[in-house]
């Protein structure tokens, strides 16, 4: 189900930048009309291909949100034109709490389409923390993940400043501060390159695209 998601939204958010595209270039000389556009929504998608409907609406949706987004970074000139999604990108895809769809009980979360599912907890949230949107994502080597955004209610304190340290950019330990100390870096690429060279040798001698290459890539 999850990756039913991921691919519908995907489906989503590229037909909408596709017909977007195809408005823009077509009322790029007539700024007026171009203002008076009324973008599609999920739901008119949902009427000519059934198989959205078998997912969550609200993933949907988010996708729309996401692309409005970008549309407007790009016109204010704060980021580059929108692309396309692509299977080999990041897959992820985010739903939000109505009516006691999102829960966190005994070791699981209760997810819309999704019903229960068992996770590792990074940490716990506070019983006064409301939980408002869960964005669901798996990485590459096949690894789930669920970040989960809450709410809630802090008044500040205003700190009195008891010292002040300097950081300097170090290229072998990220940085060093005007004490002397060096940042505890851990290196792990440095420690792994060897395992990695000997690792990447098995990938060379593997069928590009085959189900071995592809166990071996992650």
């Amino acid at each position: 189900m999850m990756h039913k998601t991921f691919g519908c939204v995907r489906f989503v958010y590229n037909k909408m930048l596709s017909e977007r595209k195809e408005t823009y270039e077509s009322l790029k000389d007539d700024k007026e009309a171009l203002k008076k556009v009324k973008h599609p929504t999920p739901a008119k998608y949902k009427k000519e291909y059934d198989w959205l409907k078998e997912v969550d609406s609200l993933a949907l949706a988010n996708a729309q949100l996401n692309l409005d987004k970008a549309y407007k970074a790009f016109f204010k000139g704060d980021a580059k034109f929108p692309k396309f999604k692509s299977k080999r990108h990041k897959q992820s895809y985010t739903t939000n709490v109505v009516n006691g769809n999102i829960q966190l009980l005994d070791g699981h979360i209760k997810l819309p389409k999704l019903k229960m599912v068992k996770i590792k907890q990074h940490r716990a949230i506070p019983s006064e923390y409301k939980i408002k949107s869960c964005t669901i994502s798996v990485t590459s080597s096949g690894k789930y993940y669920v970040s989960i955004l809450t709410e809630y209610e802090k008044e500040f304190e205003s700190k009195k400043i008891e010292k002040v340290v300097g950081l300097d950019f170090a290229m072998d330990g990220l940085f060093v501060d005007s004490e002397g100390e060096k940042a505890n870096y851990p290196k792990f690429y440095r420690q792994i390159l060897e395992k990695l060279a000997k690792e990447q040798r098995k990938l060379s001698r593997k069928k590009k695209g085959s189900s071995n290459w592809n166990k071996q890539r992650i």
